[in-house]
């Protein structure tokens, strides 16, 4: 039998107040420069207290909270977080940095020749994984400290990283967001993806393009500490080879993170990058144990912790049925098919703005589009796509989503190489092919690009 809906008192403003309460405190910490996620920690605290003292039934939002930190998406997440920060440390401590900076300057890559690399590589990752997350996790830790010795902006660079994961996961055909986006407007995989190109490629493009003249360090920066360049730790490149080859294999990406850090300890220690003692030191009478496992799950608390309580959060705000209730409330009918895409897309970013989750906002919006678009003639490709193209927007661009924290946190692993820490106000800003993106939907509604394809 279902449970009741979670009723707050103030109906709908009670829902909601919450999650405005979060909107506003991140919002403020994001413009005065919040160090990382865990700044965001006691302004999500302080909205959960908010919506149990507003919850008419205390013990069932308490329950809901508790539901939503434990679901097996959220906990996969977590798991990915922590192994990913192990992953980084030891392909970091085993000079992976000094490689692939080695490996820049032979090739003549540096500047802005560099972020744009970035952006492809991690295009590629992520259209092949169909993970912006575990693209992020993967290709961030590693391309990002390699900026160093490369002469780039690290914001940009950061920015190029993020936005290559986002038009991956946007034009996969094994993207979350591509099945829920195809599923829900009744239209296959496979031509939607095609119809897709049309407008992920000249965002992708003009994205390319602005980080070859954009990434390059600003006139009167001061560039960071040079970076050793040596090839000895090339040999530690198999490890992300050895991942990418799983996930494109289908293999879980718990199972793949596992395997790339037993592959680097197997590669590292026997040529010397690394010794035992870094794996696990105990010093003798101080009951304290150090280690480079150590200090890299410790890397991934701050965005685990953010992400149990973000999830608890929104799982109060659906469990409220609040989000159902106003898209079920939007109006389907429209006097032109233009009208009708805009409140389409109007409404799963609203969606997602509000849950945070792409997939929950597509699922949520899903029947409303179908509907809506077809009293306006639209054909279900151009829905899905619609669909699929805001939510791959805002997500990865403003700071409080988990791809902009996820990113953020990836740059931590630059701070030993000199390259400094990027807000997630900062790696969205500069995630370029969002905003084409963004740019490409406005011509796409407004002016009515592929509307009859």
């Amino acid at each position: 039998m279902p449970s009741l809906p979670l009723a707050m008192r103030g109906g709908a403003a009670g829902a909601l107040a919450p999650f405005l309460l979060f909107l506003v405190g991140v919002g403020w910490l994001a413009l005065t420069g919040a160090p990382d996620e865990r700044g965001f920690w006691p302004v999500l605290l302080a909205a959960m207290a908010l919506g149990l003292a507003l919850a008419r039934d205390r013990r069932q939002y308490s329950e809901t909270l508790l539901a939503g930190m434990a679901q097996p998406m959220v906990l996969l997440m977590v798991m990915a977080w922590l192994l990913a920060g192990v992953l980084g440390t030891l392909m970091s401590a085993a000079g992976f940095v000094q490689a692939l900076v080695w490996a820049a300057g032979s090739v003549g890559a540096s500047g802005g020749a560099y972020a744009a690399a970035a952006f492809v590589v991690s295009a590629i990752v992520a259209t092949g994984t169909g993970t912006s997350f575990g693209t992020i996790l993967v290709c961030g830790p590693l391309l990002y400290p390699g900026g160093a010795g490369a002469g780039v902006d690290p914001r940009v660079l950061a920015g190029a990283i993020l936005a290559g994961a986002t038009l991956g996961d946007s034009i996969s055909p094994i993207s979350d967001t591509t099945i829920a986006t195809s599923g829900t407007q009744g239209a296959d995989i496979g031509g939607t993806v095609r119809a897709r190109l049309k407008y992920v490629l000249p965002a992708g493009t003009a994205a390319a393009m602005a980080y070859v003249a954009l990434a390059g360090l600003p006139e009167g920066t001061v560039a960071p500490a040079a970076v050793e360049a040596r090839a000895d730790g090339w040999p530690m490149a198999l490890v992300p080879v050895l991942i990418v080859g799983m996930l494109l294999a289908r293999r879980h990406l718990v199972e793949a993170l596992m395997a790339g850090i037993v592959a680097a300890i197997a590669i590292a220690l026997p040529l010397g990058l690394l010794a035992p003692g870094d794996l696990l030191r105990v010093e003798a009478g101080s009951y304290r144990a150090e280690s480079l496992i150590i200090d890299g799950l410790d890397r991934g608390v701050g965005v685990t912790v953010f992400t149990l309580l973000l999830v608890g959060l929104v799982a109060g705000l659906e469990a409220s049925g609040t989000l159902s209730r106003l898209v079920d409330a939007a109006p389907e009918r429209a006097s032109t098919p233009r009208l009708a895409e805009l409140r389409i897309v109007a409404t799963v970013m609203g969606a997602v703005l509000v849950t945070t989750h792409s997939v929950v906002a597509v699922l949520t919006v899903g029947d409303y589009a179908r509907r809506a678009g077809e009293r306006a003639g639209l054909v279900p490709y151009r829905r899905a796509n619609l669909l699929d193209l805001a939510v791959c927007t805002w997500p990865f661009l403003l700071p409080y989503f988990l791809p902009t924290i996820l990113m953020s946190g990836a740059t931590a692993s630059g701070e030993a190489a000199g390259m400094p820490r990027i807000s997630a106000l900062d790696a969205g800003l500069w995630n370029v092919y969002s905003w084409a993106l963004l740019a490409m939907l406005g011509v796409a509604v407004i002016g009515g690009y592929g509307r009859k394809e």
